[in-house]
């Protein structure tokens, strides 16, 4: 300790690459399963065990048809056929123009069938939700995103106003928002009106399905159910049509290889980081250990033993990588506390926590303190093997 504290700014030099890498350590496995975390929270908020599927749509060569396309006919199919479907429901968006401050504007119009709210889970800001009466006589009713409702109404409630699109005229009973962030990613974009499909269907004159989503029971039944919905579409249609049948499951999968890989990258940067730190306390050690060669011969010609004189290095060693690992892990510990306290000030989709591994620190105070005990046990070796008459002779 006296000589740990004889030469303090050698110590925190050598202190401080143990110091950014058990830092790294901990930081790069909190960040990970905070991204976890919020890839499986924004999986879930669209909906959780989903299944869906879309008709693709070939070149000329294998252009569809309207026989292709998929039809109320093939949702009650996969929910009367499948027992672990517990709901199922099918959209169709047409694009619109709405007159806002008499400029026209392009809208997204979206036909859902019964059934969508319960899978994906909007949430309604204002007014009420599509109701059985609604959908089954076509009521010229919709909701409105919250961003059409502040381009449109900034003033007022929009609920009970009237909106005009091309002949359509509706009324609105609902505000709504997704429940998490798509980024354009479903069929309802930034400003969109939900409306009946059975009011999409008497406007176009055609009942084909868009998008069709189907929810498992469980978890474990998405695989299965993704199969028999395949089957069951492609049956019903001609054999050269092609339909894409996915689940989110898949978008969760590569998530997690994204950040496993991601994760072993930054862990083989922070472990070079304690290697390099490992070489400059070997280099420290092998300098003290010229220095204090003669102190070394006074401790062997009173009695010390060479063991002795080997765990007075390595308890130096493992001070400055034990010191430096605490101070890492406490600032590690430190900066997911406060970003997680600034992201609550922004206004990011999403509740977003990031979780301190526990395991982490202790892995993180292991490898750095084996690292300096690693490291440091050549220069003490090399102390303990000092013969005591030429270390006395040594100035």
């Amino acid at each position: 300790m006296d000589a740990l504290r004889a030469n303090k700014v050698r110590a925190m030099l050598t202190m401080f690459g143990v110091i950014i890498g058990s830092a790294c350590i901990v930081l790069v496995v909190t960040v990970a399963l905070a991204a976890k975390r919020y890839v499986i929270g924004q999986i879930e908020g669209v909906g959780a065990n989903l299944v869906y599927a879309e008709l693709l749509r070939g070149d000329e060569s294998q252009r569809s048809t309207l026989a292709d396309e998929i039809t109320l006919g093939d949702l009650e199919a996969v929910k009367r056929s499948i027992p672990q479907v517990i709901e199922a429901a099918g959209t169709r968006a047409i694009p619109l123009t709405v007159v806002v401050a008499g400029v026209e504007r392009p809208v997204n119009l979206v036909g859902v069938t019964e059934g969508f709210q319960q899978i994906r889970n909007l949430v309604i800001v204002r007014g009420r939700y599509l109701d059985s009466d609604d959908m089954q006589s076509r009521s010229k009713v919709c909701l409105i995103t919250q961003d059409l409702a502040n381009l449109m109404f900034p003033a007022d409630d929009p609920v009970g106003k009237g909106i005009r699109l091309g002949e359509l005229n509706l009324t609105v009973i609902g505000v709504f928002r997704e429940r998490v962030a798509t980024f354009g990613q479903t069929e309802i974009t930034r400003e969109s009106l939900i409306v009946p499909f059975q009011l999409i269907r008497y406007y176009t004159g055609s009942e084909y399905i868009q998008t069709f989503y189907a929810q498992a029971d469980r978890p474990e039944d998405v695989p299965s159910v993704t199969r028999l919905v395949a089957e069951i579409v492609r049956s019903r249609h001609r054999l050269t049509a092609e339909y894409r049948v996915q689940n989110l499951a898949g978008i969760l999968e590569t998530a997690r290889r994204v950040s496993w890989a991601l994760t072993v990258v930054l862990l083989l940067i922070a472990m070079i980081a304690l290697a390099v730190s490992g070489v400059g306390i070997m280099n420290i050690m092998l300098v003290t250990v010229t220095e204090r060669t003669r102190e070394i011969g006074i401790r062997m010609a009173i009695g010390a033993r060479r063991t002795e004189i080997l765990d007075q290095f390595l308890i130096e060693a493992f001070l400055i990588s034990g010191t430096g690992a605490v101070v890492g892990i406490l600032i590690a510990v430190l900066v997911p506390i406060s970003a997680e306290g600034l992201l609550r000030l922004l206004p990011i989709p999403g509740k977003i926590t990031i979780p301190v591994s526990w395991i982490s620190v202790l892995v993180a105070f292991t490898v750095s303190s084996a690292t300096g005990l690693l490291f440091g046990y050549l220069p003490a070796n090399r102390a303990a093997g000092l013969q005591p008459t030429e270390s006395l002779r040594h100035e």
